[in-house]
């Protein structure tokens, strides 16, 4: 990126799932005349649909996307590759637009693209062979306890349900010694552009009655159908995610579909509750309510006119 870019501005709209970001993002991109980040790390694929909470069509074309049906869950794309196609997007995007949008919940997709990681050591294989069969035989309840005695600071923030990304954690803390999250406090790497973070928050009460309200609208809308055409992926990592795991429990007989159901709004307020811990930890974010009717003229005074 040349020096005029030090001009150039990335608005990033973040907070917990179901708050309202995609709506947002639209309307603040058509009065920006630009285009929109994706930062959900689930967005990517295209294989799922329903159970992400995808923009629809319509909202798709209000505005133009970048990241989402962008990759295949057989593909392996990390959050280092994220940061890397983002930037590259990104020094496109700013040579004919003064400010581009992120939108998206995944905190580590947001600081990928807003700070960068340091290089994060390289773990023994053994170690994650290891972890891998105890999670098959022990379950993600092992894990978890693990990660919660090794690391407690990363097991506060990290997605639970997630065992990739336990196990990555403890691969880690079983390779160095040293906890995972004393890796992840990066020495921010200078972006060429400003940053505005905004964080929208509803009344707790709100925002998991919205939870609620979505996870019913997907069951509506055939998230078992397709969690049924995603079975053969199952083992994936994109797949370790609520939603989709709660049904494969399902599929398997372990539990009712209504019971899968409930669990997976049990699973969604907990993930947000996460979310909110996550992003809350960065100071830079300006937090403002959803349900303002003022919202965007609120966000639009944030931006440097340039």
């Amino acid at each position: 990126m040349n020096h005029e870019q030090q001009t150039k501005t990335l608005i990033v709209i973040e907070g917990p799932t179901a708050v309202g970001k995609t709506v947002i993002a639209i309307e603040l991109a058509q009065q920006l005349k630009t285009e929109i980040i994706s930062a959900d790390s689930r967005q990517f694929y295209r294989e799922m649909s329903i159970g992400t909470a995808k923009p629809t069509d319509e909202e798709l074309a209000a505005a133009k996307h970048h990241f989402i049906n962008s990759h295949s869950i057989a593909e392996n794309f990390t959050v280092g590759d994220f940061e890397k196609q983002s930037l590259q997007l990104l020094d496109e995007l700013f040579k004919t637009h003064d400010k581009v949008i992120v939108a998206g919940g995944s905190g580590l997709f947001i600081q990928a693209i807003t700070k960068g990681f340091d290089d994060l050591p390289v773990a023994d294989p053994a170690i994650r062979i290891l972890l891998n069969q105890e999670f098959a035989e022990k379950g993600i309840g092992f894990l978890q306890h693990r990660l919660k005695t090794a690391d407690l600071e990363y097991y506060n923030q990290v997605d639970l349900n997630n065992p990739q990304r336990l196990i990555r954690a403890l691969e880690v803390f079983e390779t160095t010694g040293k906890p995972f999250s004393s890796y992840r406090k990066a020495v921010t790497n200078k972006r060429p552009f400003h940053c505005i973070k905004i964080g929208l928050d509803l009344p707790r009460a709100f925002l998991y009655q919205r939870i609620n309200q979505r996870v019913d609208d997907m069951i509506e809308q055939g998230l078992v159908e397709e969690a049924v055409s995603l079975l053969p992926y199952r083992h994936l990592n994109a797949l370790n995610t609520v939603g989709y795991s709660e049904l494969f429990d399902y599929f398997d007989g372990k539990t009712d579909l209504n019971a899968a159901t409930e669990l997976i709004k049990q699973n969604t307020r907990r993930f947000a509750k996460r979310q909110l811990t996550w992003f809350r930890k960065d100071k830079e974010v300006k937090w403002l309510m959803a349900d303002n009717p003022l919202l965007i003229d609120t966000i639009l005074e944030e931006v440097p006119l340039q």
